[in-house]
């Protein structure tokens, strides 16, 4: 029977020549991740069930970037369990303070993550790596936790959406603006488990960085997953990353979709999602006047070194707004390294921003910029949900880096083409 991408990875890492949609399999998983937060309780799971031995401790990943480095002392116990796990059942895949990066940027620039593999992740944000060809998709912490006893775990194989995508992206727009076009388009809950395939000649045109940051955001819609193709893109990326054999799979032609999406990339504006809810998509032109007290440019999402190029180049040699507080977090210690090489570190720091450490921490309200009551930013985060970055009376905008960087400037939500 003909089958999509992510039917054809589920099949063989079934055992199976063909699955359908709706199917209840068994897959073994090429890689199981957990961070400070959501290993520390899988962990206490294994040893609550009485286990004392792991499948693989080379197909864990461990990484410390959610309250790390500590924020008060839950944070640092948390991070304590997950050291000494690591210590004891010798997990090299463990990345801590100093070494590590938000985890989503991080394991693709490791090369942890190839094409045609199974990962699965205590963190709903695992999918970003569909962007890399693989099915990749967040469960649970005791799902996380059979998972590092017997290496597999339960799916149901997903039906699937096709995104076709057309043209090339403008200037100033980018791959948050189109994840964000569509999720307006199709709901908060319009590809609820189900696979978001991306496809067409647009393809082409999208960086890596951009088609991580949909495929991140494809849970936004309720997917249970996002996944582009493998090209000469992808394998630039995995030039000198990746050097293990892998598998690139393709959808057969009469492969079925429930619905099919198009756009246009060259018709696409900078968007903003308003609060609530990351469907309240709107253009750059029917945002109004916005006013905002918090910029943060990083996250799982756009954290990549070209986000930090980009707001670069438009905050190089201007002001942040006085009412503003611009918080840049690169994602991973090599961006961060790229971002002082290149000079982008002093150009933020002149500005009147404060560069991090990697970390998570404001995305989910945890630290370095938790909002106070009434007030509003502006984040090249992944959700706007009420309370999400502080306070309930607080107000989250998701932008692209370009829109956060030129609203930081401005005091207000701006098209970054006119700043």
């Amino acid at each position: 029977m003909p089958m999509t991408m992510t039917q054809k990875i589920l099949a063989a890492h079934a055992g199976l020549p063909e699955v359908r949609a709706g199917q209840l399999i068994q897959a073994k998983v090429d890689l199981v991740l957990g961070n400070d937060i959501t290993a520390p309780v899988a962990i206490r799971e294994f040893y609550g069930a009485g286990f004392d031995t792991i499948s693989d401790p080379d197909k864990i990943v461990l990484v410390m970037d959610h309250f790390a480095p500590s924020k008060d002392i839950l944070a640092a116990e948390n991070c304590k369990i997950c050291r000494d796990f690591a210590r004891k059942y010798e997990i090299k895949h463990f990345y801590d303070v100093g070494v590590m990066g938000i985890e989503h940027a991080f394991l693709p620039e490791q090369g942890l993550v190839a094409p045609g593999e199974c990962v699965v992740g205590a963190d709903s944000h695992t999918c970003t790596y569909g962007g890399l060809g693989a099915f990749s998709t967040g469960y649970g912490s005791t799902d996380m936790a059979a998972s590092m006893i017997t290496g597999e775990t339960w799916f149901k194989v997903p039906e699937a959406i096709q995104v076709k995508l057309t043209g090339a992206l403008r200037p100033g727009v980018s791959g948050k603006d189109v994840i964000l076009h569509l999720i307006g388009l199709i709901g908060v809950d319009g590809a609820l488990y189900q696979s978001l395939e991306y496809t067409g000649d647009g393809v082409a045109s999208l960086s890596m960085d951009a088609r991580l940051t949909i495929a991140n955001m494809s849970i936004e819609a309720g997917a249970k997953n996002g996944i582009f193709p493998v090209d000469a893109v992808t394998e630039a990326y995995l030039k000198g990353r990746v050097s293990r054999p892998y598998t690139v799979y393709e959808p057969d032609p009469d492969a079925v979709y429930v619905r099919t999406v198009e756009i246009d990339l060259s018709a696409l504006e900078p968007t903003v999602a308003f609060p609530h809810l990351v469907e309240n998509a709107r253009p750059i032109g029917e945002v109004g006047e916005v006013e905002i007290q918090q910029v943060i440019i990083g996250s799982c999402t756009n954290g990549w070194l070209s986000d930090m190029q980009a707001a670069a180049e438009i905050l190089a040699g201007k002001k942040i707004h006085p009412n503003v507080r611009c918080i840049i977090i690169p994602a991973t210690q090599q961006i961060y390294l790229t971002c002082i090489e290149r000079g982008y570190a002093k150009i933020f720091v002149e500005a009147g921003c404060a560069v991090s450490t990697p970390t998570c921490g404001p995305c989910l309200g945890g630290h370095m910029g938790v909002l106070a009551a009434g007030e509003r930013c502006v984040a090249t985060t992944n959700r706007n949900f009420v309370g999400r970055m502080g306070h309930v009376g607080s107000e989250v905008y998701l932008a692209s880096a370009q829109v956060a960087a030129a609203s930081a400037i401005t005091g207000k939500i701006s098209d970054p083409r006119v700043v």
